[in-house]
């Protein structure tokens, strides 16, 4: 048995677990990446929690998450529904609306960089001609979290939408018929039967939604790369300055193992939690 799972657990050592060793051995050292490491113990993690950057980081990864996992879930099942249903060109809108999932981030940010220049982007430009004054989106602070967040859901509604259409489709038909028979309606229908049923598929979208969601990165460097102001600056962001920019790769270690413990705590709650609203029949 062991020798069958040899080809899985060669690379899982290699390049997951002995990475995560070697960043908590880092954590515990102050090094710039050529001087050797000088030990410190926990004086990394004891300077990040009282570091108000740090504390910006999180507040803004949380804002994030609040923002976005409500639109991409409310978005994905709307999309599902409608594309459960019989009607013509379906399997092309399927195709359609999963896309950007496939595309690369670098490009789907810079297009709605684009999309959301204040300047001469399409979005204000459309707000323009309804007499509404467009914001400044990425170039504000009080507007380059939601930037990011639009772009996020966009591109991952069609991630969301597969798993739910893929939930909604393993729903016995019989028990949507009999619901009728009672003289339930759609709403009702809805909330009494699809609802219950698909959560399985509800709670793994979540859990990898909040994943992904706690390790965003890519769009908020390639549209704000932070700013302005360090009003977008999420956590992995600080991670990449703290060891890039300052030199400072064992508070980055350590500001890793901070978000690791983090994402595992959410987790095991869901786990956990589950089984008070997760319906498997």
């Amino acid at each position: 048995m062991l020798a069958f799972l040899l080809p899985s657990a060669i690379p899982l050592a290699m390049f997951t677990l002995y990475p995560m060793i070697g960043a908590l051995w880092t954590s515990l050292h102050e090094w710039n990446l050529l001087a050797p490491m000088e030990w410190v113990g926990l004086d990394n993690y004891v300077h990040l929690v009282q570091d108000p950057d740090t504390q910006r980081a999180f507040g803004n990864t949380f804002y994030y998450l609040v923002g976005y996992l409500p639109i991409v879930y409310v978005g994905g099942l709307a999309l599902a529904l409608a594309l459960n249903q019989r009607i013509k060109g379906r399997n092309l809108l399927r195709g359609v609306y999963f896309l950007p999932v496939v595309t690369s981030w670098i490009v789907v940010a810079l297009v709605w960089r684009w999309l959301l220049n204040p300047s001469v982007g399409v979005v204000n430009a459309v707000l323009g001609a309804f007499g509404i004054d467009g914001p400044g989106w990425w170039t504000d602070p009080a507007w380059a979290m939601p930037s990011i967040i639009l772009a996020s859901a966009w591109k991952d509604l069609g991630f969301v939408m597969i798993i739910l259409l893929a939930g909604l489709q393993a729903i016995p038909q019989e028990l949507y018929e009999a619901a009728t028979v009672d003289g339930a309606g759609p709403w009702r229908r809805l909330l009494s039967v699809t609802l219950p049923l698909l959560s399985p598929s509800t709670f793994f979208v979540v859990v990898i939604s909040l994943i992904n969601g706690f390790q965003v990165f890519d769009q908020v460097y390639a549209m704000t790369g932070g700013g302005p102001a360090g009003a977008s600056t999420v956590v992995v962001q600080q991670i990449y300055d703290l060891t890039f920019r300052y030199g400072a790769a064992g508070e980055a270690s350590a500001l890793s193992w901070m978000l690791f413990l983090l994402v595992l705590a959410v987790t095991v709650i869901q786990i956990v939690g589950q089984k008070r609203w997760v319906t498997y029949a």
